[in-house]
């Protein structure tokens, strides 16, 4: 296999098309690229923004170019030399009519091809939550329509624009004493169908209506007869479907979906037919050598990731790049019998989290904020507990069919193993505890049973149960224990295997909804840490364990890659750094924030559920809005202003409705959203001056340290041991917020001129006017590309610091046979920029030194970036190496 050596995620749709990206493939080998990475380019729902709900798995999107589009990027890729990773969603596809599978599934019901394609229970009708209000309602005002689809040239059932096909063997009963030649045939036809001949069908209906006075007629008969809303309902209960309010799907589903949404329909992937449907042109592509690699989505959502990687594996073959979309919790590592490269690289922001945010000041940052907002920070025990409540919330609330039919499932097994037969509330509870307690997403237990290390967590999470003192049922978490580790007889394997799957299928979706989406949106203390793979706790790792996790090919497989900003992020990678520096200050951040509330407080509405903003959302909207405060001391334009303002307030309301405190997605609190984002807006109007003043000057000293701190995670994920992995304009800078605003769209004819431009020694003045960022990565991708070897097979050794600044400054070296990288980076730098934009001053380094290997010292090193030389020493003086920019690539 010939590895990456940096990728670069490109996000199709938003105006991105395949004849585009032909368009930018020149910038990205000159940037120094190897793969792009792209988002899923199969045919997805109309209108999706991002390609993950996949409509048609054979299908390139028409949207993006479709197959001749595709072949046109696959050529211009090629000729630069450039590899092809593809982004595909097995676990999910699209629960909409456009989606040929699921069409087949609402038309035929269980008699579907395709009924056993999706996760779906058939021992009731098919559930589908469109419906803006209950059924009952919905029939009563007339919403609902027996029509004739000239489109489709079926009979449906209409909700405004959801035209849902009626079953053909309910034709007899709609079209009962319809007159006419139309209703005649259309019968005829229905009578033979078939769900095999399903495509003849649907062709002979179509071609039914070719007399448009026969098809005005049905039309206007149907529209007599659904006036009576008796027929309607008669139809709609007819159906191998039923509508549903949407709000009631989370009570009652019957079918697994992606995480909370209802229009993400569970795949059966285990399956190997439907393994083959799925893949099939995605192992064409494969096989043909237009796609060298794979990003598995949601790996955690599937039935049996190991046994769904290891056929995936067999059929790719050893030479096909494989990474899945898996957030490891701290101290987890990667199932070793995975046969994948790695991860798509969270943890490494993690491991970024730890190494510049100042834990020496946590102390004085948690009574700064308490002092602030009125709430206590997040130490590691309350952590833990916030997102047990969290959890609690969403398996009970948001989650409330799948834990109905877990607890079903689980005493349906309690009768079958002639056991005490807990009540069901308590096996609900039991479950809710076990659930919540979970500190990683998922076991990986299979049919067989839980490996050992899975095993031994499950006992000790019961056992930390039944030592809290909730009162947990201790026969229904035995019962639980028992089908989880599968010391089940052999009838009941099977049965053991259902619930185990069921359950480790649902644990992901509440981490990830309770922790990433509610608790990361609650406790505002230093929003940096609050992002997928990180802790805002704010437990910290010592230099040490930062150096164990890159040493170790467990934490960081060499090929896994390494992201700093992703689709998924909570914000830009020079937001996240530049929050960072927050933590070297508390006091001074304290202290503004409490000036700037001071400015706005008439701004703060007083509602009957308490102040909008309250407090900590006023300290969570400072934060925010100083993480993508643009670099530069120039006041912004009003036309700026009017930018950032519409951006901003999108993110505000998604983070209030994230944090269900007081407004929710399903139950929007329209005062008090209406409050916050009007206090939002408030903040940018080009009439706030000496606000804007203000707070461009405060941040001043925290945008140069946020500048040196992504440089610097830039470096280090250029070089520790993994591949780069490159956002879609993050070479610039990232500043975006939340999706969707990390999706907008990029100026690559800009991106490309900089770095036409860029000088050819970062060491020149005239540096100052350029992006300093992107000739970092282009300098470090050239220097990676000439020496492979050492990048994908080299070792990692920690570097010691020495002197009186040695906790400021991260240091390893590469080595590999004769060659090697020495990597120097500061941290903790935000009292040691001086008030201009210059970088780091060395007379703060002092006698700090770094101790080279004998090996390094004995050999002449030179800065890949400046050109700067070295005296040969195994103690090299940080003031030196740092000289000439806050960073340093040493190689002989």
């Amino acid at each position: 296999m010939t590895l990456p050596r940096a990728t670069y995620r490109l996000q199709f749709r938003n105006g991105m098309d395949f004849d585009r990206a032909v368009g930018i493939v020149p910038y990205l080998q000159s940037l120094g690229i190897s793969h792009l990475y792209a988002s899923p380019i199969f045919t997805a729902a109309a209108g999706s923004t991002h390609g993950y709900d996949v409509a048609n798995h054979n299908e390139i999107d028409p949207a993006l170019g479709g197959r001749q589009g595709f072949d046109r990027l696959s050529s211009a890729l090629k000729r630069a030399g450039l590899g092809l990773i593809l982004d595909i969603v097995p676990n999910h596809m699209a629960a909409a009519l456009e989606n040929p599978w699921w069409r087949d599934v609402v038309e035929w019901g269980s008699r579907s091809l395709y009924h056993r394609h999706f996760d779906i229970d058939w021992s009731e009708r098919l559930t589908l939550p469109i419906l803006g209000r209950p059924y009952e309602e919905a029939l009563a005002t007339g919403e609902l329509s027996v029509r004739l689809d000239r489109r489709q040239g079926g009979l449906v059932l209409a909700y405004f624009d959801h035209h849902l096909p009626l079953s053909p063997s309910t034709y007899q009963e709609v079209l009962a004493g319809i007159s006419g030649q139309l209703a005649a045939d259309m019968l005829q036809i229905a009578s033979t169908a078939r769900p095999e001949q399903d495509q003849a069908w649907n062709d002979a209906l179509e071609a039914s209506l070719g007399d448009s006075a026969a098809t005005s007629e049905l039309e206007d008969a149907l529209a007599q007869r659904s006036d009576d809303s008796a027929f309607v309902d008669a139809t709609h209960a007819a159906q191998p479907w039923r509508l549903l309010y949407w709000k009631d799907a989370r009570r009652h589903l019957n079918y697994r979906r992606f995480f909370e949404v209802t229009g993400l329909v569970g795949v059966r992937v285990e399956a190997p037919s439907v393994f083959e449907d799925v893949h099939r042109l995605t192992l064409d592509l494969v096989r043909s050598g237009q796609v060298d690699g794979l990003r598995i989505d949601h790996v955690d959502g599937l039935a049996d990731p190991q046994a769904y990687l290891q056929r995936l594996r067999q059929e790719i073959g050893s030479d096909t790049f494989l990474v899945v979309e898996k957030i490891l919790a701290r101290g987890e590592t990667l199932p070793a019998n995975w046969p994948i490269e790695g991860t798509t690289g969270y943890e490494f922001i993690g491991a970024m989290g730890h190494l510049f945010v100042d834990h020496r000041r946590s102390a004085e940052l948690d009574r700064v904020y308490a002092a602030r907002t009125g709430r206590a920070a997040l130490a590691d025990d309350s952590f833990a507990t916030e997102a047990r409540a969290a959890k609690r919330l969403m398996v009970t609330r948001n989650f409330e069919t799948e834990l109905s039919a877990l607890a079903g499932l689980a005493s349906a097994s309690a009768r079958n193993l002639a056991a005490v037969v807990p009540d069901l509330n308590a096996t609900n509870a039991a479950l809710t505890e076990l659930i919540a307690a979970f500190p990683i997403y998922r076991t990986y237990g299979t049919e067989a049973g839980m490996p050992p290390r899975d095993r031994e967590l499950l006992f000790r999470i019961a056992d930390e149960i039944q030592a809290s003192g909730q009162g947990v049922d201790a026969e229904a978490l035995r019962l639980l224990l028992q089908l989880l580790s599968g010391d089940v007889p052999p009838t009941m394997v099977a049965q053991a295997w259902e619930f185990r799957k069921r359950f480790q299928q649902l644990t992901g979706p509440v981490m990830a909804k309770a922790v990433e989406d509610t608790v990361f949106y609650r406790h505002n203390r230093l929003i940096g840490l609050n992002e997928v793979g990180g802790d805002p706790s704010g437990r910290s790792a010592s230099l040490d364990e930062i150096h164990g996790m890159f040493s170790s090919p467990d934490s960081f497989r060499p090929a896994g890659l390494l992201a700093t900003s992703t689709h998924d992020t909570k914000r830009g990678e020079d937001g996240r750094a530049r929050l960072y520096a927050l933590s070297e200050a508390p006091t001074v951040w304290g202290d503004a924030v409490e000036r700037w509330r001071q400015m706005h407080s008439s701004n703060v509405e007083y509602l009957a559920d308490g102040p909008a903003p309250d407090p900590d959302t006023e300290w969570m909207i400072y934060q925010a809005l100083a993480g993508t405060w643009p670099a530069g001391t120039e006041p912004m334009g009003t036309a700026a202003l009017e930018v950032l303002s519409k951006r901003f307030e999108g993110y505000v309301e998604k983070a209030l409705r994230e944090a269900k405190l007081r407004t929710d997605w399903a139950d929007v609190n329209e005062p008090y959203e209406s409050a916050a984002k009007s206090y939002a807006a408030g903040l940018l109007s080009p009439a706030n001056r000496d606000f804007l003043d203000d707070f461009s000057a405060t941040l001043q000293p925290f945008i140069r340290a946020g500048a040196v701190n992504g440089l610097a995670q830039t470096l280090i994920k250029m070089t520790a041991p993994g591949i780069p992995d490159f956002y879609q304009g993050a070479e610039g800078l990232d500043q975006s917020l939340v999706d969707p605003d990390n999706r907008r769209d990029i100026d690559f004819q800009a991106l490309g001129q900089t770095l036409a431009s860029l000088p050819p020694s970062l060491a020149d003045a005239s540096i100052q006017n350029a992006p300093v960022k992107q000739a970092v990565i282009a300098r470090c991708l050239a220097f990676r590309a000439r020496h492979e070897a050492l990048f994908a097979r080299g070792s990692y050794v920690p570097l010691q610091a020495s002197g009186e600044r040695k906790d400021h400054v991260f240091a390893f070296m590469r080595a590999q046979a004769d060659e090697i990288a020495v990597i120097v980076v500061p941290r903790l730098v935000l009292r040691t920029c001086p008030t201009q934009f210059e970088w780091c001053d060395p007379v703060f380094w002092g006698d700090t030194t770094i101790h080279l290997p004998e090996v390094a010292g004995q050999s002449d090193l030179t800065d890949r970036f400046t050109g700067m030389k070295l005296v040969r020493s195994e103690e090299q003086p940080v003031a030196a190496i740092l000289s000439k920019l806050p960073i340093s690539l040493l190689a002989n």
